[in-house]
């Protein structure tokens, strides 16, 4: 068991030694075709610094009509044991066998935006062996961490690994673009508690509502998460170790797509709380897969907004969803098809023998200014 730990752990870092930064000559090729553009400079705000972004993740411009991939991780929490959540676990196995049957939301935005969804069972503890589920499975759910560790450091390895192969084999599929989902009642108190542990802010500020408690249960959720904290002492320093003490398999499995899908070059555009907990697990052992995090949406979730402002990331939609899954990242594909389309098939200035500022006279200079004036 120790020889398989070490051997992990090697491969682990050999991974995350070979992610390197964004490529610097295609953002500064992607910023130009931007300026030329028949557009005043900037005027697209921040669907330039995207298509800026994919340029370096891409090494050029960003292909239009890239297959894209949803990932839902789902796995079980032995922390529900405490109370923490307004549904029973069982919930858990219950939605995977939605997502297998089309039925929910994750489903319904993937075929509208085209994208595939792909549903990995990486600890869920009823095992329903569902046709079209891909199983990971290293335990049946993580443990109550409120009594003992979630899991042990060669299960949280072995789900970092798992994802970091669905990525392997997304990019071996031709996916462009990877999305992060995730089921798994009782996650808001998992994430919780790593986001506290990693980023040492109070858990009564990272730990919200959920799926909906009062403030009675609330309080009794932020209590659970302050004791868990306060008995097991994770070191913010060790990732890996927060994981396995106070983290869940698909958080684990999660942070292991993002580490994956950097080695290919591929943007992961990140959900709500659950799955930016995983990208901040993600960042810590790999500062390198920042540079891959697409943000979607701004969660309701209480601490979102906090773990947002931390990672130095900015949401792009705001929309006070809170379902996980991936919907957000789901809907937020549409803006990187906007930003691979705007950049490619727009035309320039040249293209359309339309006079730009540095050419036009004082005349149409004015004229400019009362068009942008009628337009605000």
């Amino acid at each position: 068991m120790m020889e398989e730990q070490q051997q992990m752990e090697q491969e682990l870092q050999n991974i995350i030694g070979s992610i390197s930064p964004l490529d610097e000559a295609a953002m500064e090729k992607a910023r130009a075709r931007m300026d030329i553009l028949t557009k005043p400079q900037g005027s697209l705000g921040r669907m330039e610094d995207l298509a800026v972004q994919l340029a370096g993740i891409n090494g050029d411009f960003f292909p239009v009509g890239a297959r894209k991939r949803v990932v839902v991780m789902a796995a079980d929490h032995g922390v529900t044991e405490e109370g923490i959540s307004a549904y029973p676990s069982e919930v858990t196995a219950q939605m995977v066998a939605n997502f297998t049957g089309g039925g929910a939301a994750i489903n319904v935005f993937g075929r509208q935006g085209e994208v595939e969804v792909e549903v990995v069972d990486v600890g869920v503890k009823v095992d329903n062996n569902l046709p079209g589920v891909k199983r990971v499975r290293v335990k049946a759910g993580s443990d109550n961490f409120r009594r003992r560790p979630a899991m042990n450091r060669l299960e949280t390895l072995k789900a970092l690994m798992a994802g970091i192969e669905c990525a392997r084999e997304a990019a071996g599929d031709g996916i462009k673009v990877l999305a992060t989902g995730e089921m798994g009642i009782g996650n808001t108190t998992a994430s919780s508690a790593v986001m506290a542990a990693l980023s040492g802010y109070e858990t009564s500020l990272v730990v919200g509502r959920g799926t909906g408690l009062d403030d009675e249960k609330l309080l009794h959720k932020q209590k659970v998460v302050s004791e868990a904290l306060e008995m097991h002492k994770p070191d913010p320093k060790d990732p890996i170790g927060v994981l396995s003490l106070v983290g869940g398999l698909e958080l684990a499995a999660l942070a292991g797509l993002i580490i994956g899908a950097s080695t290919h070059r591929i943007p992961v555009v990140i959900d709500g709380f659950i799955s930016s907990t995983a990208a901040l697990a993600a960042v810590k052992m790999c500062p390198n897969a920042r540079y891959y995090l697409v943000p979607s949406h701004l969660s309701a979730e209480s601490g979102h907004a906090l773990l947002m402002d931390y990672l130095d990331l900015q949401p792009y939609i705001h929309m006070g969803m809170r379902l996980g899954e991936g919907t957000g990242a789901v809907l937020a594909m549409h803006l990187l098809e906007a930003a691979a389309r705007v950049t490619l098939e727009m035309a320039t200035f040249e293209d359309a023998r339309v006079s730009n500022k540095d050419e036009a006279g004082e005349d149409e200079k004015e004229v400019g200014s009362e068009t942008k004036g009628a337009e605000q």
